[in-house]
């Protein structure tokens, strides 16, 4: 396959490349970056010691050399990315978080067209925990209350993470509720006693952690804790190029890592 790496000069951008020159089924095909970032024109191999015949870009254009186009940047930037790659026909691996409502349904829009994969979290491993959640939710549903608590790096933008309002999401569906309806995103000062059946968000922001959460089912006498911790990022590049590779031979359609594992 012939990949594209948007945001090629950051450190997920520069994982996602090492990752694709290392693989024995793809190709570095693109690589991309924001206009009038100093790494345009370099070698996108450089920070390896590597020539790869690729030089960072920003035209767009590009894509229509690749098969798919991996994506770990911002909202605004990975949609522009997106509508490239519609006009190009070639399927897209989003791994942005931060999206609005209205955002998603642009992605969802763009999937009727060309075949994308988005998702919060590529790890298999928070994808599993996922899963384990929405058991705990079953049968922990009555006389125990859930928190959600996440830490990342302090150069992370949005809060909560992404892997976090879906750890939230997969309790809330089981529960048969909208998590926006159920949430208590912020608590201080007076707040009175904890809402029976809410879900409540902590987060941290500091130093350089790659990615802990942890959700908590506390009952009376006991506690459950369904937790993921992130010591390397490598595990989001390699669950990515999983990702591509499910959607070869797709045309279109929107897709998840829970697809992926299922495939």
């Amino acid at each position: 396959m012939r990949i594209a790496i948007a945001g090629a000069s950051g450190r997920m951008g520069r994982m996602l490349i090492e990752a694709v020159l290392n693989s024995n089924d793809m190709t570095l095909a693109v690589a991309l970056d924001h206009a009038g970032s100093t790494s345009l024109g370099h070698d996108a191999g450089a920070f390896l010691g590597k020539t790869t015949g690729v030089a960072i870009s920003d035209d767009l254009n590009q894509l229509a050399n690749a098969d798919c186009l991996i994506d770990f940047t911002r909202p605004e930037g990975t949609l522009a990315h997106l509508d490239a790659c519609v006009r190009h026909n070639t399927q897209c691996v989003i791994g942005t978080t931060g999206f609005s409502d209205e955002e998603k349904a642009r992605i969802q829009h763009a999937a009727e067209k060309v075949a994308v994969l988005f998702a919060p979290n590529m790890s298999v491993g928070v994808n599993a925990t996922l899963k384990l959640l929405e058991m705990a939710a079953k049968m922990l549903q009555s006389g125990f209350d859930v928190e959600v608590f996440e830490a990342h790096h302090r150069h992370k933008v949005d809060a909560p993470s992404g892997t976090a309002l879906a750890m939230g999401e997969a309790v809330a569906k089981v529960w048969d509720k909208p998590l926006d309806e159920i949430a208590d995103w912020a608590r201080h000062g007076h707040t009175g006693a904890r809402k029976e059946g809410n879900i409540g968000f902590s987060v941290v922001r500091g130093g350089d952690i790659i990615g802990d959460h942890t959700v908590f089912f506390c009952g009376e006498g006991e506690r459950i804790e369904i937790s993921h911790r992130a010591s390397n990022r490598t595990i989001y590049a390699q669950g990515s190029l999983r990702a591509a590779r499910f959607l070869k031979g797709k045309q279109h359609g929107l897709f998840n890592m829970q697809d992926v594992l299922a495939g």
